[in-house]
């Protein structure tokens, strides 16, 4: 399995990048999928664990992964979170040493706007589930290190 420099796929900086792989990208399918694992240097880890609220942060790095290879692999866009639908999480934290899988699907998109289905999976469990839209401006605005 391919291991990816998410430095070169996401817009931001360590300690800010959460996810830790990607699993896989099916562009025919809008689809992608990727994995973190919760350990005590995450930035957000607390006492237990990652709050769950974090999973929307989750949702929206592996939304920028699609979007990183949507758009041939160049360097990525600064896309903004602009809201979610009905998040709802059945976790009281993302529990240190568990593997979570983060799935994001392209439900809707035109120029600058689009809306993924997200889903966060604890083995075959679904743990969390989203829309998730987003605003991706079309000028070439680079906000370097975020």
């Amino acid at each position: 399995m391919k291991k990816y420099n998410l430095e070169k796929v996401l817009p931001h900086n360590h300690p800010m990048i959460l996810i830790d792989d990607i699993i896989d990208v099916n562009l025919s399918e809008h689809s992608v999928t990727c994995s973190v694992t919760i350990t005590k240097d995450k930035i957000f880890f607390e006492k237990d664990g990652v709050n769950p609220l974090v999973g929307l942060e989750f949702m929206a790095q592996t939304i920028g992964c699609y979007s990183y290879f949507k758009n041939n692999e160049h360097t990525p866009k600064v896309g903004f979170l602009l809201g979610t639908r009905s998040y709802k999480n059945t976790l009281k934290c993302f529990e240190e040493g568990k593997t979570y899988t983060v799935k994001a699907k392209e439900v809707y998109g035109d120029t600058d706007l689009v809306s993924f289905e997200c889903f966060i999976y604890n083995g075959e469990e679904e743990c969390a589930h989203a829309i998730v839209n987003a605003y991706m401006p079309a000028d070439d605005v680079n906000f370097e290190g975020i």
